[in-house]
């Protein structure tokens, strides 16, 4: 099985977590990092994602100030890079995700998956909704990846939420660019589109009012304006801000149940670590968020800096 071999290689890479805190046995949360890039049609690079935001996360603190929580309490384990072959296939690649990813849901984990590009989302969202009633897919991103099909393939990353929303409800959030083809299959409703959010300062209400008991959360880092985020394959300016990304996921976090995470589409760029940080550090907080109120977690007395 291949979960059970990744699960032989697996250790402490995100967080550079001692053993104690990171062995399979007693983690709560595990990380996939999943380094395909097969499918991007502009810049490539994606592929070196994974290990750049494992390299910086190593630099991220273990204690989070607005949560007053540190989320490494609860075990965190790293497996090994998903193999790929040289001609991987993204709908074979999405099978192989969904198998792992499934078995980390079946044994109560948390999953994280690392990409990569877009398209390795797809497995993942599949496993999480042939497995939980009443969950959303909550989709941050630049572009909408309603295609549903491109260059000859529908498990490409332009296709992304077209697969997700056929398993359930999506909500999308930060969209700036689409192909006018995309537009008789979206629900108007449930885009909320990056220029209405920068015009509204209650852009959170409906978004909040439309998740279910259960998030899955899917995070394309272009969906963060590209001067925050530089460092994707097609950076978007007008994107979301930090900030905004963070009362986001304190929302979510605050009215649905959020049971598992990917993040992906981050390209790093020789000579600057600042954006593997970025995503290193996006990756710790959403896991405080989600977890600040385990016991294991969370410590004593109330925040003193939130």
């Amino acid at each position: 099985m291949l979960l059970e071999r990744l699960i032989a290689g697996s250790g402490g890479a995100f967080l550079g977590l001692e053993p104690e805190d990171s062995a399979y046995g007693q983690a709560r949360i595990v990380v996939l990092p999943v380094p395909y890039d097969g499918t991007s049609t502009y810049q490539k690079g994606a592929d070196a994602g994974p290990a750049a935001l494992l390299e910086a996360s190593a630099q991220v603190e273990l204690y989070d100030m607005e949560t007053h929580c540190q989320v490494h309490g609860l075990g965190i384990c790293t497996l090994p890079a998903l193999p790929l072959t040289p001609d991987e296939d993204p709908a074979g690649l999405a099978l192989r995700v969904a198998e792992v990813v499934g078995g980390l849901l079946d044994a109560g984990r948390f999953p994280v998956v690392l990409g990569g590009e877009h398209s390795v989302s797809i497995g993942a969202i599949r496993a999480a909704q042939a497995r939980l009633v009443e969950l959303t897919i909550l989709q941050v991103d630049a572009h909408a990846d309603t295609r549903e099909e491109y260059h000859g393939s529908p498990c490409n990353h332009a296709c992304v939420m077209a697969r997700a929303r056929e398993g359930g409800p999506v909500i999308q959030v930060g969209i700036r660019s689409l192909d006018a083809s995309e537009l008789p299959g979206l629900d108007p409703a449930r885009v909320h589109p990056a220029h209405r959010i920068h015009r509204d300062p209650r852009w959170l209400e409906p978004v909040a009012a439309q998740l279910s008991a259960r998030t899955w959360l899917t995070i394309d880092l272009d969906g963060l304006d590209s001067s925050q985020m530089p460092a994707t394959g097609t950076p978007e300016p007008g994107g979301l801000t930090w900030i905004q990304l963070m009362d986001l996921i304190r929302r979510v976090c605050q009215h649905s149940q959020v049971v598992g995470l990917d993040v992906v589409e981050l390209k790093p760029m020789p000579g600057n670590g600042a954006p593997d940080f970025l995503a290193a550090r996006l990756v710790h907080r959403v896991l405080s968020e989600v977890f600040c109120a385990e016991p294991a977690a969370r410590l004593p007395g109330p925040p003193p800096l939130a």
